[in-house]
């Protein structure tokens, strides 16, 4: 526990750990990342996204449908998508890790579970092939051993 101490400061603790990080600034990317995925995300973008393509629309027939009528829309659409994608790969990265840390959390703190499971996302993809191949098997051992129940009772 004291190199668990060690690298969590002075509180282990996850709560202690989220109230220090209300006090700290986090990295000028991730607050944009987060901000930014906030806003993307929400209705207000929504309306405003289909807003701009109803006026666009609108003005097509004012400026006779030109190439660079189509362009204005194409560049912008495509200069927004291309920021967007990484936003939101840094957002699902964020919370894919925060997801996998609360699992190994569970696994530690549980008796039964094995171990070995913390960490399993960094494993090669062979390797998470032969695990899931592995619990396929329990899971049809455990279907058999039910359906030999269920058919005993009856």
């Amino acid at each position: 526990m004291a190199g668990l101490n060690q690298l969590l400061g002075s509180c282990p603790h996850p709560t202690c750990m989220a109230k220090s990080r209300r006090t700290t600034s986090a990295g000028w990317f991730t607050n944009l990342a987060n901000g930014s995925a906030a806003a993307v995300g929400s209705p207000v973008a929504f309306l405003l996204a289909l807003a701009t393509i109803v006026a666009w629309v609108i003005t097509g027939p004012f400026f006779h449908y030109s190439n660079t009528w189509q362009l204005v829309v194409n560049s912008w659409t495509n200069v927004m998508t291309f920021l967007v994608v990484f936003l939101i790969q840094n957002s699902q990265n964020r919370d894919s890790r925060a997801v996998n840390l609360k699992l190994d959390e569970l696994i530690r703190s549980t008796e039964q579970a094995h171990d070995e499971m913390i960490d399993i996302e960094r494993l090669s993809d062979q390797e998470l092939e032969k695990l899931a191949k592995r619990y396929e098997r329990i899971r049809q051992e455990w279907e058999e051993r039910r359906t030999g129940r269920d058919h005993q009772r009856k």
